[in-house]
């Protein structure tokens, strides 16, 4: 990947790839879940948390010696063991099943999970006896030109009769062109020793990719965007051009809601019935109510309730609430603040910190002044209040109720409700002295 981050965390949709290779186990229902780690143990073992055991592979010595790793934890054990590459973040738990029921209803000691790829580069070949049955397994590395003509390819996905993987791991060597210990070399030995070994196919192939590369990274972000796409579009979304929208993993999203292009929805973003999001709108880790209008915006960690319209061109910072029915127009920012009911910020407007009430009209270039170099502080404006434009407000303050603000002014004291402020200086006219400035005569 040649990056400083770990490959599995590199993310697909907003999620971790190995994410959703565990997510996908768990699904499975199976007894235990075993991670082997090695570069970058600590991060993924943050990452994933309590729902995995883990064992750590000091030296990257191959695939084989990977899953040695977990004798301790597993040798001896009655069972059937699954194997899955942390890097393959597109399976389905459909295919794994087919997997693993190949492998019970025939009673193998081993059975490997196939895909036909157009382009097979990079993967060992499947090498089949005359009658079909497998053969053997061949690295793309040690494959003569004609084998690797093969299309079929082995995924690195198996199950195994458990007993029968840990006695035949320590008889794997290294003789190969990366001088490392192969998994696949396991299959060969129990074919040699008359175990039964079947196939399971992959019939879709893009859902055993694995991801070497960002070209790859690309590829599997692409076709998860269009599962995801198809997900929401079957429950009754509208997503007007798939090609360029993104949507996360994690986010919800209401029925009839419109999706227009240029849109990223991201995080925990969810989205409630009959709104209209884009274009070209940001959203993450956001809450948005039924019926409400967004365009031309970007918006993080807030709440956008009933019937509200955000935008174009809004800035909604975090722990900010608005609405219902409330208003944020064009070049206005919100953070840390909450708008009313019905109340409007209609345009070139900066609410930090701050509270407004009901159905309250915040002029244009009003500015909440929060900061007085060293704290916050909060401006608090009542119900049915009036903003005039221009208007500071120097907090801490606030606009009683139904008060009036006139434009121009930098308020610094508290308004009683009902009274009207003025803060500025009484306009004096000089009559032709701009004259004397351009050096004009009389």
């Amino acid at each position: 990947m040649r990056s400083k981050k770990y490959k599995v965390l590199h993310e697909i949709c907003g999620k971790p790839m190995i994410e959703y290779v565990v997510d996908l186990l768990h699904e499975l229902q199976l007894d235990d879940l075993i991670t082997v780690v090695g570069h970058g143990a600590e991060a993924v073992t943050r990452r994933l948390g309590l729902r995995s055991r883990y064992v750590h592979q000091e030296n990257q010595l191959g695939t084989a010696h990977a899953v040695m790793q977990a004798e301790p934890l597993l040798a001896g054990k009655e069972g059937t063991t699954l194997v899955v590459c942390g890097d393959t973040p597109l399976l389905r738990a459909d295919t794994l099943r087919h997997l693993l029921d190949t492998h019970e209803r025939h009673g193998a000691a081993a059975t490997v999970l196939t895909a036909v790829m157009e382009d097979p580069a990079g993967y060992g070949r499947i090498l089949r006896r005359p009658d079909g049955r497998l053969e053997r397994i061949v690295e793309h590395k040690d494959a003569t030109e004609e084998q690797l003509g093969i299309r079929e390819v082995n995924t690195g996905i198996y199950c195994f009769d458990n007993r029968l993987l840990f006695q035949t791991l320590p008889k794997v060597n290294n003789h190969n062109a990366q001088q490392e210990y192969y998994l696949p070399d396991t299959i060969a030995l129990l074919l040699q020793e008359g175990k039964p070994v079947y196939t399971a196919l992959a019939e879709d192939p893009d859902e055993v990719l694995g991801i070497n590369d960002r070209v790859a990274l690309a590829q599997a972000e692409r076709i998860m965007q269009q599962r995801i796409h198809r997900q929401h579009q079957l429950r009754g979304v509208t997503i007007l051009d798939p090609g360029n929208t993104y949507i996360e993993a994690g986010v919800e999203i209401g029925q009839d809601t419109v999706i227009y292009p240029g849109t990223f929805l991201r995080g925990k973003t969810v989205i409630g019935q009959d709104c209209v999001v884009g274009p070209h709108a940001d959203l993450l880790d956001m809450q948005v109510a039924d019926g409400v209008k967004i365009s031309h915006s970007v918006l993080m960690n807030s709440i956008i309730l009933e019937e509200s319209t955000v935008g174009p061109f809004a800035y909604i910072r975090p722990n900010s609430q608005v609405g219902p029915k409330a208003k944020v127009g064009d070049f206005v920012e919100l953070k840390n603040a909450r708008l009313g009911h019905g109340s409007k910020a209609s345009h070139l407007a900066y609410l930090g910190d701050a509270d407004i009430g009901r159905e309250v009209n915040i002029g244009c270039g009003t500015i909440t002044v929060n900061y007085d170099g060293e704290k916050k502080h909060r401006t608090i404006v009542e119900d049915q209040a009036f903003i005039g434009c221009n208007a500071n407000l120097v907090a801490p303050v606030r606009i009683g109720r139904g008060a009036y603000v006139a434009a121009g002014s930098t308020i610094t004291e508290d308004v009683p409700p009902d009274s009207l402020a003025i803060a500025r200086q009484r306009q004096l006219n000089k009559e032709g002295y701009a004259r004397r400035l351009r050096g004009q005569a009389d």
